[in-house]
């Protein structure tokens, strides 16, 4: 069980990646191959499928092909209930809680309900807040909601605390796809201060050094999309920040 998994990790303070694909960058499915092999040789952990606004039909090509060829859990990452494909492993169950659009916070959910019940999805219920990155991005457009302001922590920490007594049981914290910058530091240590679930951090981590700050403040699973597109070995240099810190906690143990 993926949520298990991550709960397990959490408590032992190691830490995991999620490499992000928007299957409408995709195009050609052989462009995905590189990116398979990159994952294979390193600490990736997770494969999240899915985008604010998917205008293509290829979701479940690009899920089916990315199982074919490498043996790691696929995760939907949806930005609405047409994004629901049986093919992968699991799905977030985003509830957009940082806004106040009430479709996105449970209009959605009752329509997928139903759906998720018929199949073998492991539902992975996640407070998704949106965190302020530099300028509008994809994902605060088309949800028609405000991002938290990037100095806002304590209205994050709350916000989040009230997602995980409501039952929410991982929290996700998103600058947005292409983001200007990342979710700052102290964001993220108020946050994972104030939770005792997994937290999730994505969104303009474009570098080593912006991956490491972010494991250090608090982050449990780091997720890597846009920035791979321009510059893939980028993985290498993540992958390896992630090891070294899962081998220290190891050495602690």
């Amino acid at each position: 069980m993926i949520l298990e998994a991550l709960s397990t990790q959490s408590k032992q303070g190691k830490k995991s990646i999620a490499v992000l694909i928007d299957p409408d960058k995709v195009g050609e499915l052989g462009k995905l191959d590189s990116l398979l092999r990159l994952a294979a040789e390193n600490c990736v952990d997770y494969f999240f499928v899915g985008g604010s606004l998917v205008t293509t039909t290829n979701l479940s090509a690009v899920i089916k092909h990315v199982k074919k060829n490498i043996n790691l859990p696929v995760i939907l990452f949806p930005g609405s209930v047409l994004q629901i494909d049986p093919s992968a492993d699991a799905i977030l169950f985003l509830s957009l809680i940082s806004g106040r659009n009430p479709d996105l916070l449970i209009g959605q959910h009752v329509i997928a309900a139903p759906i998720l019940k018929s199949n073998t999805l492991e539902v992975l219920p996640t407070g998704y807040l949106l965190i302020n990155s530099g300028k509008t991005t994809s994902v605060a457009y088309v949800s028609n909601t405000t991002p938290i302001p990037e100095d806002k922590y304590s209205l994050a920490a709350s916000t989040a605390l009230a997602g995980e007594m409501l039952g929410l049981k991982l929290i996700y914290l998103d600058a947005g796809s292409g983001a200007e910058r990342e979710v700052n530091s102290k964001m993220i240590s108020f946050v994972k201060k104030t939770i005792n679930v997994p937290l999730i951090v994505g969104g303009g981590i474009n570098s080593a050094e912006k991956a490491t700050r972010a494991l250090q403040a608090g982050a449990d699973l780091i997720v890597i999309g846009n920035a791979l597109e321009k510059e893939p070995g980028l993985l290498i240099e993540i992958s390896d920040c992630v090891y070294d810190w899962n081998q220290s906690m190891s050495s602690q143990a």
